[in-house]
């Protein structure tokens, strides 16, 4: 990818993160900070706490795109350790499958006290999950169908991951933070998987017309070279 193109990449990341943490925050926070500033109407606080939000979700989306490019790394490694791509995807499915044992039996289990919370928890697990596959669907739809299983992993687990300190936070209004949290990971990641393609294919586009403008240039100057 060029600098130019990665530049784009990660500012369009940057705004997806902090504008899905601002606009959901609203909502998923309006109890905790507020509906009190917006019943005295002090706006100057609602704003702040709006920007605040989004500040947020910036930072999210900046872990987002560092877990993001170390997964290609990692997934570079599984491939060299295990040689075939077969192999590699039943090493990722079998992750998967303990990273959600994990997350059902240590994450959500301890935390869901009440009823609401166990719908909350199961809720949250089901949105990660209907993610997780429809995003899977259309990476493996637009690229090839062996990119399914690494577009899963990388959406189920590389998402825990990154979500993982929200989880492990014990506090009064945790439960608010844990599903404002999951929804920037998420979309910072789906967009990520999903338009990278185009980005590089856009990279390879300019370096070629790069090219093409050097050999114009050169072929000008031997044809009308300096006296």
């Amino acid at each position: 990818m060029t600098i130019r193109n990665w530049v784009k990449f990660f500012f369009k990341a940057l705004l997806i993160g902090g504008a899905v943490t601002g606009i959901l925050g609203i909502f998923i926070r309006w109890n905790d900070i507020f509906s009190k500033p917006v019943a005295n109407g002090e706006w100057g606080e609602v704003l702040a706490a709006f920007v605040w939000l989004v500040i947020i979700g910036l930072t999210m989306s900046i872990i987002s795109q560092l877990c993001f490019f170390a997964y290609l790394t990692v997934h570079q490694i599984g491939m060299n350790i295990f040689r075939t791509l077969r192999l590699w995807n039943w090493i990722q499915v079998l992750i998967i499958v303990v990273v959600i044992l994990d997350l059902i039996v240590f994450r959500f289990g301890p935390n869901a006290e009440t009823s609401g919370q166990v719908w909350l928890y199961g809720i949250l697990l089901a949105i990660l999950l209907v993610t997780a596959f429809t995003t899977a669907y259309f990476k493996a739809k637009w690229t090839n169908k062996e990119a399914f299983i690494s577009a899963l992993f990388f959406m189920i687990v590389i998402t825990t991951v990154e979500w993982l300190p929200a989880l492990m936070v014990d506090a009064g209004n945790i439960d608010s933070w844990v599903t404002l949290l999951l929804f920037p990971f998420l979309a910072v990641n789906a967009y990520q998987l999903l338009v990278l393609p185009k980005y590089n294919e856009q990279s390879d586009i300019d370096r070629q017309k790069l090219e093409e403008r050097r050999a114009a240039r050169r072929a000008a100057a031997q044809a009308n070279p300096k006296k």
